[in-house]
């Protein structure tokens, strides 16, 4: 496991820490004709080189090398295909976990695989998953009458609201599986702290009450997410 942490930590640096965004820009512009592309993989090989300190492994960084320049310089053609930029840069990094990941368990992949499926969670992953988009549908629903007496905020960022319950979901979910019980009390104070101003400047009533019951709504189903996940341990 040291060897992919390793490989992860040379993956980190060589990617955010060591690549301006200059390079990025003139990548994208040039493609494979950029000079940077270049002196990116031949970052990665270094730093990999430094951190594993061991001459012996020169082969298999050399792999990940010429894997990693493939990926980027496929993601470089790919990227004009997607609306969503953030979907080729995952991709992208999903790719370069795969390579890290085969290349560091290259002797016993399979054990190692076969270990590391029969060690998931997969009630920690369903509930994981009830708390994000089900949760949110199922309080659109529940809140759809209520929500059509709401005047729109056209300043508001799309979906703005769906990704905010989805996100202190998870963190509800968190803190109960941690037993910080008292940390949900201060995420539910930040959260008044933060609509408080809107609230005020709105002066509307049913704002308040739709949003109070939204926040009550959406921590309760986490809170009962996570205290099924924790009796059923």
């Amino acid at each position: 496991m040291i060897l992919f942490t390793k490989l992860f930590l040379a993956h980190l640096i060589g990617d955010f820490l060591l690549q301006p965004n200059k390079w990025v820009v003139h990548k994208e512009a040039n493609k494979i004709r950029s000079r940077y592309l270049y002196l990116h993989v031949l970052v990665h090989f270094i730093v990999a080189m430094l951190l594993l300190w061991d001459l012996d492994m020169w082969k298999w960084v050399l792999i990940i090398t010429v894997f990693h320049y493939i990926i980027d310089a496929l993601k470089l053609y790919a990227n004009p295909y997607f609306k969503n930029k953030a979907i080729p840069f995952f991709v992208d990094q999903v790719l370069h976990m795969i390579v890290l990941y085969c290349c560091a368990f290259h002797t016993n992949l399979l054990e190692q695989t076969q270990m590391l499926i029969k060690q998931i969670d997969w009630s920690l992953i369903t509930a994981i998953v009830f708390v994000g988009y089900p949760a949110s549908i199922i309080m659109a629903k529940l809140l759809e009458g209520m929500s059509q007496q709401i005047a729109l905020d056209h300043k508001s960022l799309p979906n703005a609201g769906k990704y905010i319950g989805i996100i202190e979901r998870l963190f509800v979910l968190v803190f109960i599986i941690l037993g910080r019980w008292e940390a949900i009390g201060l995420l539910i104070t930040a959260k008044s702290v933060f609509r408080f101003n809107d609230l005020k400047e709105s002066n509307s009533r049913k704002l308040t009450e739709y949003i109070l019951i939204g926040t009550l709504l959406s921590f309760g189903l986490a809170m009962i997410t996570g205290i099924i996940y924790m009796w059923g341990q």
